[in-house]
């Protein structure tokens, strides 16, 4: 049993990383980033009101904004990370030195995964003390801080097992994070279009009467990460949504669902296709 959970890919992945002065760097700059964005918001609001103290209307305002960089964050780094995780051993010529070893495909999969994966984890958390702020001044729960953070986990899971299955996939880099990008920009931003087109589409249709259900443009926004995020921060646009598409089923639980099963899917798909590259490649 503790030979299974061992996995030296994932050891010697972490080392690799974390012992990269670029790696400190990026989380240099990162927090830098963050502090400056930051007290930059509270000296430009409490300038423009005329007041010395923020208000907690102010303060949700701050972790809305803190939040969609987070989850930017998520979006536009996690691709670079994990896309080349694969075939950059191939371009390398070590993937056959790596297979050949006792390793099983689902410990080099997910070795290389969760190594982008605790990378990111250790960047969102390191901007935590500057992300909690917002708790000086009221106005933010706890419960919707942890919520945001758990979705931000599970986007940064599924968005990474993308990209290695593109990276598993693909025999080129670039062509495998063209792959992941292109991915992302589907679920970020086709998406919400072709929520806002049935939704008007249906509402064309009623005349001005009550919209009938669309179970498409539901089962969209849930698994949209901009449309999801704002109905989880701002609870009357999750109602609003319901309302549109005159379906109740929480968005949240369609989220985890969909993103769940791309996770398990992308990994299966990667350990399963790892070793028949290689011996096409024989």
């Amino acid at each position: 049993m503790k030979s299974r959970l061992n996995n030296p890919v994932l050891a010697k992945e972490v080392k690799l990383r974390f012992r990269s002065s670029k790696s400190f760097t990026g989380v240099l700059l990162y927090l830098l980033a963050m502090c400056i964005f930051v007290f930059g918001f509270i000296y430009t609001t409490t300038s423009l009101t005329g007041t010395i103290y923020f208000k907690p209307s102010e303060s949700i305002l701050l972790f809305t904004f803190l939040t969609f960089i987070q989850l930017g964050l998520v979006l536009f780094i996690t691709p670079g990370l994990t896309a080349g995780t694969i075939s950059g051993e191939r371009e390398r010529q070590t993937l056959p030195m790596l297979l050949t070893t006792s390793q099983s495909s689902f410990q080099i999969v997910t070795g290389k995964l969760l190594s982008s994966v605790l990378f990111l984890l250790f960047l969102i958390f390191a901007g935590l003390p500057v992300y909690s702020m917002v708790f000086l001044f009221g106005g933010i729960s706890p419960v919707l801080f942890l919520k945001s953070l758990l979705f931000l986990f599970v986007t940064l899971l599924a968005i990474g097992s993308l990209g290695v299955l593109f990276s598993t996939l693909v025999r080129r880099t670039t062509v495998s994070m063209i792959a992941t990008y292109g991915s992302m920009l589907f679920f970020t931003a086709v998406i919400p279009f072709l929520f806002l087109i049935i939704i008007q589409v249906n509402q064309f249709g009623t005349m001005g009467m009550t919209p009938s259900k669309s179970y498409v443009a539901h089962f969209l926004a849930s698994i949209n990460p901009e449309i999801f995020f704002a109905s989880l921060l701002a609870p009357e646009l999750g109602m609003s949504v319901q309302e549109m598409t005159q379906v109740t089923f929480p968005l949240w639980i369609g989220y985890l669902l969909f993103y769940g099963l791309i996770t398990i899917v992308s990994i299966w798909i990667a350990t399963k296709r790892l070793r028949v590259n290689m011996k096409k490649n024989k």
